[in-house]
C-alpha cells in the first residue's frame, strides 16, 4: 500500500472503518465522519486533502443511499421529495464556500472545529434520547413560503460545513430535521440526496487545487457502499433510538482525540 502512504494494516483499518461509516451513513445518518475522523487521525495528509477524500467518497455513499431509500418508498411523499429539492439546491453555494473555508484554516484550527462539531452532535444525540424531547415546531406544519426560507438557511448552513469539514451533510441534516419533526427514516433518506450535492460540489471545489487523493478514496469508498446496503437494511429492522444513543457516545468519546 506505499502508492497511498498507508501500511497494509492500516489500509485494512481504514477499509473496516469505512464499512461501519457506510452503516452509520443510511441507518441513522451520521456516519461518513468516521472516515473524516479517521484520515485527519491516522494518515498523514493536509487538512484539505483530508476533506477533499471524504467528500468525494461521500458522492458515491448519496447515491447509492438515495436509490435504495427511493427503493423502500420514503420519497412518496410531496413533502419528503420538496425538502430532498430544497435542501440539495441550497446546499451547493454552502459547500463551494465551504471547501474555500477549509483552505485557509491552520491545522491546529481544523482539528479543535472538527473535535467540537463532532462532540456537540453527540451530546445533542444523547440529550434528545435521554429527556424524551418531542419536536417544539412540525417543519411539515410551517405555512408554505416560511418552510421553504427555513429549509432553504438550513440548506445553506448544513452545506457549508459539510464543505468546510469534510463531513458530509446527513450528519447535521437527520438531527436537525428530526427535532423539527420529519420522520426518522424520511430524515435520512433525504440527507441522502443532499449529500451528493454538498459532496460533490465540495469535491470539485478540492479537485481544483489537487486536495483529493484518488487512492484512498478508492480505498475507502468501496467498503462505504457496502455499508451503505447493510446500514439501509438495519434502518428498518432496529430500533434507531438505540443506535443514535450509541453513536452519540461514540462521537463523544473520540472527540478528543483530534486536539492531541
Amino acid at each position: 500500500m506505499s502508492d497511498i502512504g498507508v501500511s497494509l494494516e492500516l489500509a485494512l483499518l481504514l477499509v473496516v472503518i469505512a464499512l461501519f461509516a457506510g452503516i452509520g451513513i443510511t441507518a441513522i445518518g451520521p456516519g461518513g465522519v468516521f472516515v473524516t475522523v479517521a484520515l485527519f487521525a491516522l494518515v498523514p495528509i493536509s487538512s484539505a486533502q483530508v476533506a477533499g477524500t471524504a467528500s468525494a467518497t461521500f458522492v458515491a455513499t448519496g447515491l447509492l443511499g438515495s436509490a435504495v431509500y427511493l427503493r423502500s418508498g420514503e420519497f412518496v411523499s410531496g413533502f419528503a421529495r420538496e425538502l430532498a429539492v430544497l435542501l440539495s439546491g441550497t446546499s451547493i453555494a454552502g459547500a463551494l464556500l465551504g471547501s474555500q473555508a477549509n483552505l485557509l484554516l491552520p491545522e491546529w484550527v481544523f482539528g479543535y472545529s472538527l473535535a467540537t462539531f463532532i462532540a456537540s452532535i453527540g451530546v445533542l444525540i444523547i440529550y434528545r434520547e435521554a429527556v424524551g424531547l418531542k419536536p417544539s415546531t412540525r417543519l411539515s406544519e410551517i405555512p408554505g413560503r416560511q418552510r421553504r426560507i427555513l429549509i432553504g438557511i438550513i440548506g445553506t448552513g448544513i452545506g457549508f460545513l459539510g464543505g468546510m469539514l469534510g463531513v458530509g451533510g446527513p450528519i447535521v441534516a437527520v438531527p436537525i430535521l428530526v427535532v423539527l419533526g420529519v420522520p426518522m427514516l424520511i430524515a435520512v433518506a433525504v440527507a441522502q440526496v443532499q449529500s451528493v450535492f454538498i459532496s460533490a460540489f465540495a469535491t470539485v471545489g478540492y479537485l481544483a487545487v489537487d486536495a483529493v487523493s484518488l487512492p484512498l478514496v478508492l480505498l475507502i469508498g468501496l467498503p462505504q457502499l457496502v455499508g451503505v446496503v447493510l446500514g439501509w437494511q438495519v434502518a428498518h429492522r432496529v430500533d434507531p433510538a438505540r443506535l443514535r444513543i450509541i453513536l452519540g457516545v461514540v462521537l463523544i468519546l473520540i472527540a478528543p482525540t483530534l486536539v492531541f
